[in-house]
């Protein structure tokens, strides 16, 4: 069996040295696509793959279809929006993602956005401490609570809207269970994103919540721009001068907003909450040894679909 990783940006060397090692003591054999440039690149490599493993590249269901023997794709990281789920279903091809091989990475870059807002992005102007601020969690997955963790040690209040999360498990990591997404934003003078791109999530955070929050409020998004009503959050920014919006995510306004509010927004050139060495390694070879888990005992532990 044929196992192909296939990432336009690819994986360190030493996560690829550890996927072949995993593919190629499991008895199959491991094929590279690396820095392609064209969709029909991945058509081509993906024809004769039993298993595909990707980053944030597009499963579509062109990608599907041409791959007649394909019987399972992960894809290294949390967030599986890349992946056309029904495409795949109907096709009998099992998606998983690999949840909390990035959390820490993403929760550390979440941290130093808030450090830098808190800073005035280092300006060189009079900012203010982390320590006693208030910081809520929209959801407590993964991401959530290593963002928790780390927050306690900068001496944080931290609570977590997250409705599919039990409120006892936020109460035994310390952080208190918020019963809604309005006194989440509410009664944070930090508000940290981490809710998926689905179609209820799309666009779910505009003007109302964000101008909701206390005065100096900093709204930090490392999970999906979609989330994010753009024309609500110009128009909170413009209305609330106080409000600074950082995020791992650029806006499809992003030049717009950065020119309308200098030194109230900021946005990483492009998604680096998983960009260190140790995530990449992690979550590579965790994609490996669930591809590998699958094709040899049907174990589908983080299926998606």
């Amino acid at each position: 069996m044929k196992v192909l990783v296939a990432t336009e940006k690819p994986f360190a060397a030493v996560a690829v040295d550890g996927i072949r090692k995993v593919v190629e003591d499991a008895g199959y054999e491991l094929a590279l696509l690396e820095k392609y440039t064209s969709p029909a690149e991945l058509l081509d490599a993906v024809a004769t793959a039993d298993a595909l493993i990707i980053r944030s590249d597009k499963v579509t269901p062109e990608v599907i279809a041409a791959a007649p023997s394909l019987k399972i794709v992960v894809r290294a990281g949390a967030g599986y929006d890349n992946v056309d789920l029904e495409a795949a279903s109907a096709a009998g091809v099992v998606v998983e993602n690999t949840p909390g091989q990035n959390s820490n990475a993403v929760a550390e870059l979440v941290l130093g956005m808030a450090v830098m807002a808190a800073r005035n992005m280092y300006a060189g102007t009079s900012g203010f401490e982390l320590k006693g601020k208030r910081l809520g969690l929209q959801a407590f997955g993964q991401v959530g609570r290593n963002v928790a963790r780390i927050a306690a040690g900068f001496g944080m209040e931290v609570s977590a809207f997250d409705p599919y999360c039990p409120a006892e498990v936020m109460t035994e990591a310390g952080v208190k269970p918020v019963d809604s997404v309005e006194a989440l934003y509410r009664d944070n003078q930090f508000v940290s994103i981490h809710i998926p791109a689905t179609p209820q999530t799309k666009g779910s955070i505009g003007y109302d919540l964000i101008t909701s929050m206390p005065k100096g409020g900093v709204l930090i998004n490392s999970a999906r721009k979609e989330v994010i009503d753009e024309a609500g959050l110009d128009r909170a920014l413009a209305d609330r001068t106080d409000l600074k919006y950082v995020a791992d995510v650029a806006p499809a306004c992003a030049a717009e907003l950065e020119q309308k509010y200098p030194g109230r927004v900021f946005f990483t050139p492009k998604k680096m909450g998983a960009q260190t060495a140790e995530a990449n390694i992690n979550a590579g070879i965790a994609a490996a040894n669930q591809v590998v888990a699958y094709l040899r005992d049907g174990i589908d532990r983080f299926r998606v679909n």
